[in-house]
């Protein structure tokens, strides 16, 4: 039976004393030891030990009050920022600094004032420690090594199966009897009034007999920004988890659910401060395609910066990172035209295949010699019944399996190409911005020349806190996708807020070299400069009024979160393996599955990280978007998170293991506190 929550608990956790929230209760000076005084002494401390350094960027005043203080208050400097010992920003409830909160004051190495002015610890963690640091790159001359993906216990599987076989079961006499003696809930799944019902019962059933009764670990209500933290809105529901309802009270967890690789879902910093003034310039939106008049300069800007910035000639950015693939497939092949396509490619790509009418063919999840194998019988065999050739043959490959955490061998990929004269389609959604020295995707982790492949896709979503997606490579296929594609022709243009959001962001990754000379429009850019990485951009492919701050300007910020990322990831999937778990996909991927297998046990799983004394939101998934016996929790890591977070999550999953037996690992077994104490060791092995 589903936990019923009462409206006075947190509805998220099992037992009544549910975690902490920074909003509940009334908002009360701390009595912890640590004060508002210490901390200024603190980050006095971390500004002279950093020494001398450029200027602080011009911060926006926060208009803060005493907790119970009935007037705004005084605007305050770096001098009397800590100045009360309980204070709250006005502009927000999100804002109010609770110095004795683990997830709201930096633990370690305290942070500088530049930390302090430019960025808030619940978005964007401070940490100064330079040890914290690693850079995402393939080792030079050495192959591509497959993760293994090992095997629980036979009991493992064989409770997993019968677990599957009881619930099917159980709902179907749940069925049985419901549609005899309880008619009103079930006229939706039969026939009525000679209409055919909408809803099948059997297609339906998975989602209302197995899905419905995990519900509460699914679509949770969020505001704010999904940074290092979120905040989740309570809810708690009396019909078994068909309604919900809000409880009026709120809980900020450490985020490890959401895909923010970079940290750029900030509402404070260089990037939003460059959107605020892109909404004043340009308004909210175009409200027309591309081809109707819905291009503007930043358009053209963000299209020419995405191009330098994956090594292209060229590019197009769409509105939708789903619709990039799916309508820019079918402008790439057709009938007579063949797809090959790996077993686990995301839905927008098989989506995509069966609109464009072309034939398509699967190859097992990143297996060089079963496409291989494919490619020999499909070129000596062609079409079907007529043995005709085929007009073109495309690979397509992700970057980065979302599901996995593996990644495409791309070496091995490459030399098949040169071998099979295929066309390839790699889709870099969830690896653009997260793997490489300079944050551009696989090719990049690899060493290989981007331009060597045909196509890069990719979306604007998971590294670079916008919206959207991207196609690049040669003028010739991108100057035909503008034509063709539908999402250039049908899709409204993406919005200039988003674009700006786009612009800075990359630029600030690649850094931006100074101008050569003063221009007053920046519309035009000299297509000639546009080359393979790495290089800093031009900063005639930024617009002139965009006034980033010096370390964006720079690139410092982005290296800095480039390595930050690489860091945190290898860290939390080593640390993982440590501890005794069964962990897929790659050490440098920022997505880090951990299988649970039992479905039982992923609702579990979910509640007790949430309900610790420091929460912890993660993402559960289950069939059909995995196999059905390989059911697991998903972590996503971000440059945001600091190495004492990861720290928290490694101990929490070290004591639910234990408690819901998932260490089924081989090799040796470490203890938490020795992983943590050889964090370094880890990650540099």
């Amino acid at each position: 039976m589903p936990y019923m929550a009462s409206a006075s608990s947190s509805p998220m956790a099992f037992s009544p004393s549910s975690p902490k929230s920074i909003f509940a209760g009334s908002r009360k000076s701390s009595g912890n030891s640590v004060t508002a005084s210490s901390s200024l002494e603190d980050i006095m401390r971390a500004d002279k030990k950093r020494g001398p350094s450029r200027a602080l960027p011009q911060a926006r005043p926060l208009r803060c009050r005493l907790v119970g203080a009935a007037t705004t208050g005084r605007v305050l400097s770096l001098k009397n920022l800590f100045s009360a010992s309980s204070i709250t920003d006005a502009d927000s409830d999100e804002d109010m600094l609770e110095l004795d909160s683990p997830l709201a004051r930096p633990q370690g190495i305290p942070p500088t004032s530049e930390n302090v002015f430019t960025t808030r610890h619940v978005e964007f963690g401070h940490c100064s420690d330079e040890r914290y640091r690693h850079t995402s790159a393939h080792p030079s001359g050495q192959p591509f090594k497959h993760t293994e993906e090992q095997d629980p216990p036979y009991y493992v599987l064989l409770s997993t199966y019968i677990s599957y076989v009881v619930l099917i079961v159980i709902g179907h006499m749940r069925d049985w009897v419901g549609k005899r003696f309880f008619k009103d809930s079930y006229k939706h799944l039969m026939p009525h009034n000679g209409y055919a019902a909408l809803n099948s019962d059997f297609d339906s059933f998975y989602t209302r007999r197995l899905k419905t009764r995990l519900d509460d670990c699914f679509s949770r209500p969020v505001t704010g920004v999904p940074g290092r933290t979120i905040v989740l809105l309570d809810r708690a529901t009396d019909d078994y988890n068909q309604t919900f309802k809000f409880t009026g009270t709120h809980t900020r967890a450490l985020n490890v659910s959401s895909y923010n690789y970079l940290g750029f879902a900030q509402a404070r910093g260089g990037c939003a401060d460059a959107v605020e003034d892109g909404l004043r310039r340009y308004g909210i939106n175009t409200g027309a395609t591309r081809l109707e008049g819905g291009t503007t300069d930043l358009h053209l800007q963000a299209e020419a910066l995405v191009a330098r910035f994956t090594g292209m000639e060229d590019a197009l950015v769409t509105s939708m990172g789903f619709a990039t693939n799916s309508t820019t497939i079918p402008a790439l092949v057709g009938k007579g035209c063949l797809v090959i396509s790996d077993e686990f490619n995301h839905a927008s790509i098989r989506f995509g295949v069966r609109l464009s009418g072309a034939s398509v063919r699967m190859f097992k999840h990143n297996d060089v010699h079963d496409l291989e194998t494919l490619l020999r019988e499909v070129i000596s065999q062609g079409q079907p019944r007529t043995h005709r050739p085929w007009k073109k043959i495309l690979v397509i490959v992700e970057g980065l399996y979302s599901m996995e955490g593996s990644m495409v061998n791309l070496l091995d990929i490459m030399e098949l190409k040169k071998r099979y004269k295929f066309y390839l389609y790699v889709d870099e959604a969830h690896s653009i911005g997260a793997l490489g020295p300079h944050g551009r995707g696989v090719a990049d982790y690899f060493g290989v020349n981007p331009r060597d492949i045909d196509i890069l896709m990719g979306t604007f979503t998971k590294s670079f806190g916008a919206s959207g997606g991207y196609i690049s490579g040669s003028k010739d296929i991108i100057n035909r996708l503008r034509l063709r594609s539908h999402a250039g022709t049908y899709c409204e243009s993406i919005a200039p807020a988003v674009l700006t959001q786009i612009i800075s962001s990359m630029g600030s990754i690649m850094g931006i070299s100074p101008p050569l000379q003063a221009s007053s429009s920046s519309v035009t850019v000299n297509s000639s400069a546009v080359i393979a990485h790495p290089g800093p951009a031009p900063a005639e492919m930024l617009p002139s009024w965009m006034n980033l701050p010096p370390v964006l300007k720079d690139g410092s910020e982005g290296l800095t979160r480039l390595r930050r990322l690489a860091f945190n990831s290898r860290y939390l999937a080593r640390g993982l393996r440590k501890l005794g778990f069964i962990v897929y996909g790659h050490t440098d991927s920022p997505i880090v599955p951990l299988l649970i297998f039992n479905p039982g046990k992923m609702h579990l799983f979910s509640h007790m990280m949430l309900r610790r004394e420091t929460p912890i939101v993660v993402v559960v998934v289950a069939y059909p978007a995995t196999p059905l016996v390989t059911s697991r929790v998903r972590f996503c890591m971000s440059a945001a998170h600091t190495k004492q977070d990861v720290d928290e999550v490694l101990r929490a999953c070290d004591e639910i293991g234990d408690a819901l037996d998932l260490k089924h690992g081989k090799g040796e077994h470490w203890t938490v506190e020795e992983v943590i104490a050889r964090a370094e060791e880890i990650v540099n092995e």
